[in-house]
């Protein structure tokens, strides 16, 4: 297994001061360790009984798209506000510094289809939770959250409790 640390790069005052952002982007740059992060992020995937891998705008669509490929399983979007042509599910959520939407199509997925939904980052969980709940609005079951980063000390683990969390990098 890569340490999958060694490409993630701490940047100071990010997006504000007091913040330490973990930026993914030389992750994202070194073929071999983004390889090794999806491969792994696929493996736990593969381990659990899905129909579906549903990926959080933006950076859900970087992990949550080639994971679905490599499994042969339909990709599933969720997006922001005004991204969707067709009828949609719509969920409002708080945020660290205000609120936020997150839409989902209407038929993007049947009752009972289980999905893992991807993800960069679990901070707070704020984001992850609204997405559990737009595929529960379907009627589908979130089986798993599969993170490549967590960081545990904001709590995300435990507003997504009663879900299964998998996360390759964790900063406590």
């Amino acid at each position: 297994m890569t340490d999958l640390k060694q490409y993630i790069r701490d940047v100071p005052d990010f997006p504000q001061p007091g913040i330490l952002f973990r930026d993914i982007t030389p992750l994202l740059h070194d073929p071999r360790a983004f390889a090794a992060a999806l491969d792994e992020m696929a493996a736990f995937v593969r381990t659990r009984a899905v129909d579906a891998v549903v990926g959080i705008e933006s950076r859900g669509f970087l992990f949550g798209t080639p994971i679905a490929r490599q499994l042969a399983l339909p990709f599933v979007p969720i997006r922001k506000p005004g991204k969707l042509p067709s009828s949609r599910m719509t969920v409002e959520y708080s945020l660290e510094y205000g609120s936020g939407q997150l839409d989902i199509h209407a038929d993007a997925l049947q009752p009972g289809d289980r999905v893992a939904v991807v993800d960069d980052l679990l901070a707070t969980g704020g984001t992850a939770h609204a997405a559990s709940k737009l595929v529960e609005l379907l009627g589908a079951v979130v089986d798993s959250h599969v993170f490549l980063v967590e960081l545990a000390g904001l709590g995300g683990r435990e507003r997504l409790a009663g879900y299964q969390i998998h996360a390759l990098v964790r900063y406590e």
